[in-house]
């Protein structure tokens, strides 16, 4: 019995869509697998509302995935919408007019959930064994932390803390100045104490990126070594070396918008806000003395799919 269905994530920055047919064995064919930036929370997230030029692009981008999901006859259609929409005065209006405009019910879901789904999503990408792991999804709003191994999940939380956040906070010139950098880090640690306290309990041996900017980082890695494997197929695991992500770490830093832009493999969706997020990677690699990072393709939709089709609780 094979089953089609369309999975749908609402996120703070980009908006994702899965069309994707499952059989009995459980082997995927995905119809259309593609990332749009959205920017829900631009203009709005600190004053804590959708902004109307960005209500409007979400509904616009949600009606051609419509299109896309009646194009492939799909009788399954789930959706989240994550720390944006959560956190937003208008999000119920917001997630009323979607199901009005497009006939798509949307699930609003917590922090505690999304990182429920993300360490499902993240085991099926085959990243995680029996070590314990500290998985890190940095999205526009918020950022998931999941220590865990391949059996169970330890701890999780999200902290309101994503790149969009961080970029009106900290983002006040291009490139962003030294102090600005010290600032964030300052602010990372009174706002992650309780991942300090998690991380010294249960003592991680590496960090696994969640997709987004850590798929960014692993593509610009690459073609910097002249590999193009990953514009062909991206690969569900990677392994991104400390040493090569300090040297990226460090050109995005110093560089401008342009001179970042013009990095081979930099996507123009995430050419400012991967500055932010990049100073998140490396507090918490210096922080927590990891040696190694693993990256995971696979996150929040493909968690959702997992437990589609698993039944998990």
């Amino acid at each position: 019995m094979t089953k089609r269905l369309a999975l749908i994530d609402m996120g703070t920055n980009t908006f994702h869509l899965l069309i994707t047919e499952v059989d009995e064995s459980g082997n995927r064919t995905d119809f259309v697998k593609t990332k749009l930036p959205v920017r829900l929370g631009q203009g709005g997230i600190s004053k804590g509302a959708i902004a109307p030029e960005a209500y409007e692009r979400a509904l616009k981008t949600l009606k051609d995935f419509r299109k896309q999901i009646d194009e492939y006859g799909v009788e399954t259609v789930r959706a989240m919408a994550t720390s944006m929409v959560r956190n937003a005065s208008n999000g119920e209006d917001f997630i009323k007019d979607i199901y009005k405009q497009t006939d798509i019910q949307v699930e609003i879901i917590d922090g505690e959930r999304e990182a429920e789904l993300i360490y499902y999503g993240v085991r099926s990408a085959g990243v995680l064994d029996e070590q314990t792991s500290l998985i890190m999804d940095i999205g526009g709003g918020s950022v998931e932390f999941i220590l865990c191994n391949s059996q169970e999940i330890f701890w999780k939380q999200s902290f309101e803390v994503g790149a969009q956040r961080l970029m009106d906070q900290f983002y006040t010139q291009d490139p962003i100045p030294a102090e600005q950098v010290e600032a964030e880090k300052h602010y990372l640690t009174q706002k992650l104490q309780p991942l300090t306290e998690a991380v010294a309990r249960y003592k991680p041996a590496r960090l696994v990126g969640a997709s987004g900017t850590f798929d960014t980082l692993c593509d610009i890695d690459a073609l910097r070594r002249g590999d193009n494997s990953r514009q062909l197929a991206q690969p569900a695991a990677s392994t991104l070396e400390i040493a090569d992500y300090y040297k990226i770490h460090q050109d995005l830093l110093h560089k401008t918008h342009d001179e970042r832009l013009a990095i081979p493999g930099m996507l123009e969706m995430r050419v400012d806000m991967i500055v932010l997020a990049s100073i998140i990677v490396d507090f918490v690699l210096e922080t927590y003395e990891l040696q190694e990072i693993r990256v995971s393709a696979y996150a929040l939709k493909e968690g959702i799919l997992q437990e589609t089709f698993e039944g998990h609780d």
